[in-house]
């Protein structure tokens, strides 16, 4: 997976995608029903390093593949969506 610029994309796709997950499902719990606002900075601090490596494998599978404006904004909207980067992923996975 790692050998292509679309490996590297969709494995760094899907650890940004279960940080969003995480971030969502078990640290926004914890800090709003249970008063652990620490866990949303961790997750959060996490899930922002992943986004920006998924921004940055973006720009360099968008080189190196040449997608199209359009396949890049729908893998940038992926990113924003929860579980849209498993989605992207099993479609990214036929192409590769």
């Amino acid at each position: 997976m790692m050998n292509s610029a679309l490996g590297r994309f969709r494995l760094i796709g899907l650890i940004e995608g279960v940080s969003y997950l995480v971030l969502l499902g078990i640290a926004m719990p914890l800090k709003y029903f249970w008063d652990y606002p620490a866990a949303v900075k961790i997750a959060g601090s996490l899930h922002g390093l992943f986004f920006v490596l998924y921004i940055l494998a973006l720009a360099h599978v968008t080189m190196t593949n040449k997608w199209s404006f359009l396949k890049v904004i729908g893998a940038f909207i992926a990113s924003l969506l929860p579980l849209g980067n498993f989605v992207l992923d099993a479609r990214l996975k036929k192409e590769q």
